[in-house]
């Protein structure tokens, strides 16, 4: 971890004078702060935790780190039967080191304080507090902000209030991503993109893992379709699924960690990992001095990132999508506010988002339900990767599908899951078109290289009834 004795700062009750305070120094605040400090400004960044954040030490980076491994191990695998016999040994060692030493730098953030210093930016190792207009304290010091304060203090994992978890030494995923051995067997709690991601890792590398979701199904934000896709594939690799039940209570057993399910299952494993969800942290951030209540999830943001008259939002801590790229976006919009530059404006209906489980599912957009729910008139296609020349050519790990969601109305998609191999980068002509308003009249005059996995789209686009 960091050392914080480097980076403590002198006790002063005097108020310094700058441009810009950022408090927090995640993947979004770092994308405010740096900019800004580089356009001239005199800007404050505060990070009690790793400047990065979330995606660089525990999250984007280190995880398909290992989910990358983890797929290697599944593709030599299917070489049995098509192109001969692959025998294949999995070794955690390579991975937990590979993680520590190049992804994360052993979890020490000093190149990125190097970084941001090294564009003018003051750092402040500390939590940040909003305790007056434009003024905030962090680290033993005050500073007023001529131009205003951007808060970004991003999300942790949430734990649930499960009675007996309390007793036991649960994981969640900083603990998963910084494992240097893994268990013989884990009780994973959420199916979501966290716990979905990890639970295939684990398997793949020889953990016996059991997932429970309270939801009825997998990847529970995603199309049904998808997460039953999903689920199909978990058992293929070993995974015992539980969805639709609860974890109602967790005991110790020895050295071995208990979970006693909603239904009345009682599972049994030497690990708990809790992947739960994320929770934000206004309390403490003196956001009710702007009329934030203190107990709210979220800041509430209009579309140029303005919390109240001098405060901006940028990041997880906005709700507006917990990911990576759309803290970017809106750090993007937040440093063109404050400059005065040309007027960015922020835009939601064509949000890309991609779960790494394989098969790979990428979404943007609007799901069927919730297209249905906003009142749009809806048609929908869908079609399955193995139906098409490239899904029936790659032979193995071809489990997928092409769903599009459209308003009938306009003749434009409001939304497209892309699942299967390369689902990810799939989905990018659909994103497009999304957010684009692409009629699909237009999409039916594309030429799509054959036999691609992007070909689907054509035969899903052909498949719609308008």
């Amino acid at each position: 971890m960091h050392q914080e004795a480097q980076n403590e700062q002198p006790e002063t009750n005097e108020i310094e004078g700058v441009d810009v305070v950022v408090i927090g120094l995640g993947v979004a605040g770092e994308s405010v702060a740096a900019p800004l400090a580089e356009a001239g400004l005199r800007v404050v960044g505060i990070e009690a935790g790793l400047v990065g954040g979330e995606c660089p030490y525990w999250g984007c980076i280190p995880s398909k780190m290992m989910i990358r491994g983890a797929n290697l191990l599944a593709e030599a695998r299917r070489a049995n039967g098509v192109a001969g016999t692959a025998t294949v040994e999995p070794d955690w060692t390579p991975i937990a080191e590979r993680t520590r030493d190049q992804a994360t730098d052993n979890w020490n953030d000093q190149v990125a304080v190097d970084r941001f210093e090294a564009k003018g930016g003051i750092f402040v190792r500390g939590r940040g507090t909003i305790v007056a207009d434009r003024v905030v304290e962090a680290g033993g010091r005050t500073f007023r902000a001529a131009r205003g304060v951007v808060v970004a203090a991003g999300t942790s994992p949430a734990v649930p209030p499960i009675p007996g978890i309390d007793t036991v030494d649960f994981w969640t995923n900083h603990e998963a991503i910084q494992a240097k051995e893994l268990p013989a067997s884990i009780i994973v709690l959420g199916a979501g993109a966290i716990g979905s991601e990890l639970s295939q890792v684990m398997t793949r590398f020889g953990t016996s893992v059991t997932i429970v979701e309270a939801l009825d199904r997998l990847l529970p934000l995603e199309e049904p379709e998808a997460g039953a896709m999903l689920k199909e594939a978990f058992e293929a690799d070993g995974i015992a699924v539980h969805t639709g039940v609860m974890a109602t209570e967790v005991e110790r057993r020895g050295e071995r960690v208990a979970v006693t399910l909603s239904d009345g299952t009682r599972l049994e494993a030497d690990r708990l990992l809790v992947a739960t969800g994320r929770r934000t942290h206004i309390a403490g951030l003196g956001l009710e001095t702007v009329g934030v209540d203190a107990s709210a999830r979220f800041a509430p943001v209009d579309d140029r990132m303005r919390v109240a008259d001098g405060v901006w939002a940028v990041g997880d801590i906005t709700g507006k999508g917990l990911f990576t790229h759309v803290g970017i976006y809106q750090a993007g919009i937040a440093v063109a506010d404050i400059l005065g530059g040309a007027e960015r404006r922020a835009d939601y209906s064509a949000v890309p988002r991609v779960t790494f489980v394989d098969p790979e599912v990428g979404s943007v957009g609007m799901t069927e339900f919730d297209a249905e729910a906003a009142g749009i008139n809806v048609v929908t296609s869908l079609v399955e990767v193995l139906g098409t020349a490239r899904g029936w050519l790659h032979s193995s790990g071809n489990e997928g599908l092409i769903k599009l969601v459209v308003d009938k109305d306009r003749g434009v998609l409001v939304g497209a899951t892309s699942a299967g191999p390369h689902g990810g980068e799939v989905l990018g002509l659909l994103t497009l078109a999304v957010h684009e308003a692409t009629p699909v009249a237009r999409l039916r005059e594309m030429i799509y290289a054959y036999p691609t996995f992007h070909k689907g789209i054509e035969d899903a686009v052909n498949r719609l009834e308008l």
